[in-house]
């Protein structure tokens, strides 16, 4: 089967303490997480898992990829719920781990929980997924909770990000169904092996998130890749600076002179 590196980025926004998926939005997240993840591991031994939360004042890396699921557990006890979601930067944050993999034959795949409303606007989103597309990275949705409101932002991604049908959107509606039992079915899953159940996963073990660390990397621990991080952060929030003020620049030059040819917009393609 596919030998893949997943990210799952999980909201710990403060929506996810709406009780409108049983038991609230947030352990209905922690179930699905261990669906993934044995589906994952199961059709592949070699595959890894990492785990991000995209709430609170940013995107945060609970546990970087592994094969242990005792990582990934302590990683999501360990997650508090406050703040809004971050989606695009925990995208981007998401694809740097990717890219820091040690196996580099695995392919690349971000499995995003939006359970909150999406801040980004259709533009910006766009922009990402073709960036995203340019890597060779797959991006799923789990689009649930505010469903009504982000449907039409995620499939314009999903239709930006998808090469040979690598992406999915699945949007699942508050109901009688669990929302793993509808992720189990949907092409997220259904693409893996058969796996048998949930059972025969160890118990929660080994690294604890490093909620004091920038991103939750511990340089100590992976300095590589927490430099990366920051360093790739330095530079789209310069990149996202030149271009606004390349946007203002003709605005303020209209007030006092004849209109001029319009700049167009360039994106750094890094």
């Amino acid at each position: 089967m596919v030998l893949e590196a997943t990210m799952i980025v999980i909201d710990n926004s403060e929506f996810m303490r709406n009780g409108d998926y049983t038991p609230t939005r947030f352990d209905a997240q922690v179930d699905t997480v261990h669906l993934i993840f044995t589906a994952k591991t199961q059709a592949n031994p070699e595959s890894a898992v990492g785990l991000m939360s995209m709430g609170g004042q940013g995107p945060e890396v609970l546990a970087t990829l592994t094969t242990d699921f005792g990582k990934i557990l302590t990683g999501v006890h360990d997650t508090k719920l406050h703040g809004t979601s971050h989606l695009a930067t925990s995208i981007q944050v998401a694809g740097l781990a990717l890219k820091h993999r040690q196996n580099k034959i695995q392919r690349q795949r971000i499995i995003v929980f939006v359970g909150s409303p999406v801040e980004e606007d259709i533009k910006d989103l766009v922009k990402l997924a073709k960036k995203m597309k340019k890597n060779n990275i797959a991006v799923d949705f789990i689009n649930f909770g505010e469903e009504g409101e982000n449907t039409e932002k995620l499939e314009k991604f999903i239709e930006n990000v998808n090469s040979g049908d690598n992406s999915h959107l699945v949007t699942v509606p508050p109901g009688p169904l669990l929302l793993s039992d509808t992720v189990a079915s949907s092409p997220i899953i259904s693409e893996e092996a058969d796996f048998a159940g949930l059972g025969g996963v160890g118990d929660a073990s080994g690294g604890v998130a490093g909620d004091s660390f920038e991103f939750g990397v511990d340089p100590s621990i992976d300095p590589e890749l927490a430099l990366a991080l920051r360093m790739s952060m330095e530079e789209e929030k310069a990149r996202q600076e030149k271009e606004r003020k390349t946007e203002e620049k003709p605005t303020a030059e209209t007030i006092t002179e004849e209109p001029s040819v319009k700049d167009e917009d360039k994106m750094d393609t890094q």
